[in-house]
């Protein structure tokens, strides 16, 4: 389940405030689109917060996304408080699709939108986000896995597949009809990644198969399943860290290391934070500019844990996985103007 509306508080305080001296960017499940010469970062919060910035350092505050909520989301999750969690981004055939989630905290009443716009820059005279209601919805005692955590990407032959998922059933994978805004028909369902769900626990209960957060990178020709195991948003207790399996179809299998797949509890550890920095999670990932992006939130500890924005260089080992430099947690600062 998300527990990121637990340091809404947090998030807008670390996120909007400014003062004589820099502050750093709050963000919960960060994801970033370049449009032209500016970066614009979306993260979880009421009405999805974003940013701007020229260097990916220095951001500026553009407002929020959705200025109540989306007009759907008390229909699939009763208990919704408005903070819209998990957004993702993507740029397709000219327009520009961001995902979203509504939930009843720790509850399967949860349901995945999407909102559309010709433009991210805020001052364009195209700019307008046009809801395209529910994708997905899932429903307890129908369903066991949970819709949040959205993640798209694009096959091979140019189909879009939408991953999500959290805790529960684990993270699935389900195809998208060709403009990207319902499932495909006939559906097109796969699982692909999960953890040990004791027997017996209540339907009702996320239980301890701690697992959220997917996103898939396509790589020379593999695809890399991101996904974040532990707690998120606990401050001093967050356990939340970062796995990888990687697949030649998108639709999996899975594959760790050791060749387990992430379906039966694989995952090999790419971050798992350290004493100055815990909780390092619900990543994405990017290639821009010549490089390979791992763009997450971390919280700080002689900061009182609050959240931050980490953009990290992302590299790649001889047997062709996914490699990250510790050290770069405590280098990278997002300021915010």
């Amino acid at each position: 389940m998300k527990y990121a509306a637990l340091a809404v508080s947090a998030i807008v305080a670390a996120g909007l405030a400014c003062s004589a001296q820099a502050a750093q960017v709050g963000v919960h499940d960060p994801v970033i689109a370049k449009e032209g010469n500016t970066y614009y970062v979306f993260s979880t919060g009421p009405g999805i917060t974003f940013y701007s910035s020229t260097n990916m350092k220095d951001w500026k505050p553009e407002g929020r996304v959705f200025p109540g909520q989306p007009a759907w989301a008390k229909q699939a999750a009763p208990s919704f408080d408005g903070h819209i969690w998990a957004p993702d981004v993507q740029h397709y055939k000219g327009k520009y699709y961001l995902y979203y989630s509504v939930s009843g905290f720790g509850k399967i009443t949860s349901g995945i939108g999407v909102t559309v716009n010709k433009t991210l820059d805020p001052r364009s005279p195209d700019y307008k986000w046009e809801d395209q209601g529910m994708v997905l919805q899932s429903v307890p005692g129908r369903d066991l896995w949970n819709a949040i955590d959205p993640n798209v990407i694009e096959d091979g032959k140019g189909g879009g597949w939408m991953s999500f998922g959290s805790f529960w059933g684990g993270l699935k994978l389900v195809k998208l009809n060709d403009d990207r805004t319902r499932l495909a028909e006939p559906q097109e369902w796969r699982t692909i990644a999960r953890r040990e769900r004791p027997a017996f626990t209540a339907d009702e209960s996320g239980g301890p198969a701690e697992i959220e957060a997917p996103f898939i990178f396509r790589k020379e020709g593999y695809y890399y399943l991101f996904a974040s195991w532990g707690l998120c948003c606990q401050k001093e207790k967050s356990t939340y860290h970062v796995v990888v399996g990687r697949a030649r179809e998108v639709t999996g299998p899975y594959l760790d290391k050791s060749g387990k797949d992430m379906a039966a509890g694989g995952g090999s550890l790419v971050i798992a934070g350290d004493k100055d920095w815990q909780g390092v999670g619900h990543n994405s990932a990017y290639s821009m500019d010549g490089k390979d992006y791992f763009v997450t939130h971390a919280y700080e500890t002689a900061d009182k844990y609050r959240q931050k924005l980490k953009i990290l260089e992302m590299k790649w080992d001889q047997g062709g996985w996914p490699v990250l430099d510790q050290q770069d947690l405590n280098r990278y600062q997002s300021n915010l103007q």
